[in-house]
């Protein structure tokens, strides 16, 4: 391992999102100690609550007091797994962060192999692959769809994009703003900050020992919904005149020369004596007529876009009800 990682004050954080974990956490974090203490990795684990409702907190707070390692961010409500990468990005003190679930469904056994990618291999980002899965196919094919769609769309050659399992160079995830449900689309969003070194490694998929998913099937139709706007938002966030004005100037131009062939049909048919329908009776008028109204407010909305980006105030303001160190 490398250990020339001055001046941070540990080697690896990981982050633990969790809402009503309270069963998994001792051992998930006993297993934690078990193999980075074997490493001899200085590190911390930083749990998120995310508005539990059971005891979850107290069980943080218990384990806290034993281990010097362990920190925690209790959040007032349930604000959702983006939001507790979110402020636990913004509180690590690592040189590697490592990301991963609290349901033992992800195992730490792996946090040394994706520590020295990092490190060593010098990636900015690895992503978990679980290759063979615990699901059931009303979840796996999803899945594969989902994960095909965002290969084509960002260009990234991952299988797996929503495995919680992932390691970052700090300078990652100090960079990236993540909110709404853009967790699933952190490599894409860190390619789009220039972060364009990533690499994959196959991991282990457990059983779920305890509870059960927070998640249902609605998560991957809101899946294809983030991923057009992370498309949209990264690639015109700081530019939304190209967009609006691009398809503004479109509309703009197709309305007016419908208009000028209308107009000009007209006037040839009343110089050569011809019977002319009134411009107003035709259905193209009324076409070209609309194509100019959208042309014109597009191209509003790209103005008033911009003004909201050069004035855009911050996205996230998550309460945090407690914190531990």
């Amino acid at each position: 391992m490398n250990k020339s990682l001055a001046p941070f004050p540990v080697e690896l954080s990981i982050v633990i999102p969790l809402l009503n974990e309270a069963e998994s956490l001792p051992e998930l974090t006993r297993w934690i100690a078990r193999v980075l203490t074997a490493q001899g990795l200085s590190y911390e684990v930083l749990l998120i609550d995310d508005g539990s409702t059971d005891d979850s907190w107290a069980v943080i707070e218990e384990l806290a007091a034993r281990d010097a390692a362990l920190r925690g961010i209790r959040f007032n409500r349930n604000y959702g797994k983006s939001a507790a990468l979110n402020v636990g990005f913004q509180a690590v003190r690592g040189r590697v962060v490592c990301t991963m679930d609290a349901d033992l469904q992800d195992s730490p056994e792996e946090l040394p192999e994706l520590y020295r990618m990092i490190t060593e291999d010098k990636f900015d980002l690895v992503s978990g692959w679980k290759q063979k899965r615990y699901d059931p196919l009303s979840k796996t094919i999803p899945t594969k769809l989902f994960n095909g769609a965002t290969r084509w769309i960002s260009g990234i050659p991952l299988h797996d994009f929503n495995c919680g399992l992932k390691a970052y160079d700090q300078r990652v995830v100090k960079s990236i703003e993540v909110y709404g449900e853009m967790h699933r689309y952190i490599p894409v969003i860190a390619k789009w900050n220039g972060f364009r070194k990533i690499g994959e490694k196959v991991v282990q998929h457990q059983e779920r020992k305890y509870g059960v998913t927070k998640f249902g099937l609605e998560r991957f139709v809101y899946g294809f919904l983030d991923l057009a706007s992370i498309t949209f938002v990264s690639r015109f966030r700081r530019r939304p005149m190209h967009f609006f004005g691009t398809l503004g100037a479109l509309s703009f131009f197709l309305g007016m020369m419908m208009t000028l062939w209308l107009t000009g049909e007209k006037v040839y048919l009343s110089l050569h004596n011809l019977h002319a329908r009134n411009v107003t009776d035709q259905p193209l008028f009324f076409l070209s007529l609309t194509a100019v109204i959208i042309g014109v407010m597009l191209f509003l909305s790209g103005f008033l876009a911009e003004m909201v980006q050069l004035n855009g105030s911050q996205r996230n303001d998550y309460l945090v009800r407690d914190t531990i160190r």
